[in-house]
């Protein structure tokens, strides 16, 4: 019988928050690694789930959020995930996420990406740079423009210090369907190297042309939003999951949201954000295993409209 998330997490013993190693929630014996998709501007393989740190990472110099926090990025490390999302809106996130990966264990472990989010171009450089800082790195792998906000300025800062080297990958974010179109345009004339968005089962805006703008320009795609704010948790709240899960590897409801945006192949990442270890291995169990096909995907989504 296929179990909630809920149900499974408690099996596993990790109803509460524990600083423990903790147990794996799967384990496929037909792969044995996460999955990985192509950054076509470069061809390097990236792992298609890793982690947002909106909110959840926004903990100051609390010592017990700190230290469960690291088991977060323990776990995120030791199933294959990469990609660490921040942002300077983030509150400390940034400076939390530099605290936490500064080890020769962490320091090389994970795709550092976060954001400009201001306008002029002295002020975005001088944030970039402290940002930097923050996350005590030399080199970013992605620099993206928040929510576009003076994107126009910044994309020269970004183009130039991607040639410089200071920065690997460049890109462009936002989070509502009204700005997909503003996106769609912008990666047409500027062939960004990231695009971040909004996408998700009941939210399929992305679906009408911005992937297909993305795949045409090379662009890859990291999706947020996944959870829709948690919203969709709430709708499932008290269901078991369909027996027919098992045959996509399904385990938990969490699973169940996060593969059906995985299984569009034009996905590069989705980076569910918590603070709470056993979902961020929950989480990377969507990594794992069969993902749905196109008939898959319908059942999916007509499943949880029927709920």
């Amino acid at each position: 019988m296929a179990l909630s998330r809920r149900d499974a997490l408690k099996m596993y013993g990790l109803g509460s928050l524990s600083l423990v190693a903790s147990p794996s929630l799967f384990g496929f014996p037909k792969m044995q690694k996460v999955g990985t998709r192509i950054i076509p501007s470069s061809g390097e393989q990236l792992p298609i789930v890793g982690i947002g740190t909106w909110q959840t990472f926004d903990v100051g110099n609390s010592t017990h959020d700190l230290a469960v926090l690291k088991q977060v990025l323990n776990e995120i490390k030791k199933y294959g995930g990469s990609v660490i999302d921040s942002s300077p809106m983030y509150g400390s996130s940034e400076a939390v996420v530099g605290q936490l990966t500064n080890s020769p264990d962490f320091e090389k472990a994970f795709f550092y990406a976060t954001k400009v989010w201001t306008s002029g171009k002295a002020a975005g450089i001088d944030q970039m740079n402290d940002s930097f800082k923050k996350m005590q790195r030399t080199t970013m792998d992605l620099m993206q423009i928040h929510n576009l906000v003076d994107w126009q300025t910044h994309v020269k800062t970004l183009k130039a210090w991607k040639e410089e080297g200071k920065i690997r990958y460049w890109g462009l974010t936002h989070y509502v369907d009204s700005a997909h179109d503003r996106l769609e345009k912008i990666i047409r004339q500027e062939k960004p190297d990231f695009v971040q968005f909004n996408y998700s089962i009941r939210s399929r805006n992305a679906e009408k042309s911005l992937f297909e703008t993305c795949q045409r320009n090379k662009t890859a795609t990291i999706i947020n939003q996944p959870y829709e704010s948690g919203s969709l948790f709430g709708l499932v709240k008290g269901k078991t999951l369909p027996e027919w899960c098992q045959a996509y590897d399904i385990n938990s409801w969490g699973q169940y949201f996060l593969k059906f945006i995985l299984s569009n192949k034009a996905v590069n990442c989705v980076i569910p954000g918590t603070s709470k270890p056993h979902h961020a291995i929950d989480n990377m169990g969507a990594g794992y295993g069969s993902l749905p096909d196109a008939k898959g995907r319908d059942r999916m989504f007509a499943h949880l409209k029927s709920l």
